[in-house]
């Protein structure tokens, strides 16, 4: 893993500072950190991206609004019981 070193070179830090842009990145990276988000991406490229040809970027980003609409309200996961993420977080909500 390359643990975001590039985000700590100073040639980098300067160009997002001269273009008003402000890192959030603190420290060293650690994979724990953010393994929720890299695997959803992960899944969201190889099951929407990879292969396809998009017009624009804003056909893009339809797309992928499309993908998180489909990921949380119909894609079900072995998981999370043979449940879509809105139907196992609505059913903890009703439990509490």
């Amino acid at each position: 893993s390359d643990q975001g070193w590039q985000y700590r070179n100073c040639h980098y830090q300067k160009l997002l500072a001269n273009n008003g842009i402000k890192q959030s990145m603190s420290r060293k990276g650690n994979c724990l950190d953010n393994a929720v988000a890299e695997n959803f991406f992960g899944r969201l490229k190889s099951e929407m991206y990879h292969g396809q040809c998009f017009q624009d970027a804003d056909e893009l980003i339809e797309k992928i609004e499309e993908y998180i609409e489909y990921y949380n309200t119909k894609r079900i996961k072995a998981k999370l019981k043979g449940l879509t993420p809105v139907e196992y977080r609505n059913q903890a909500l009703q439990a509490a």
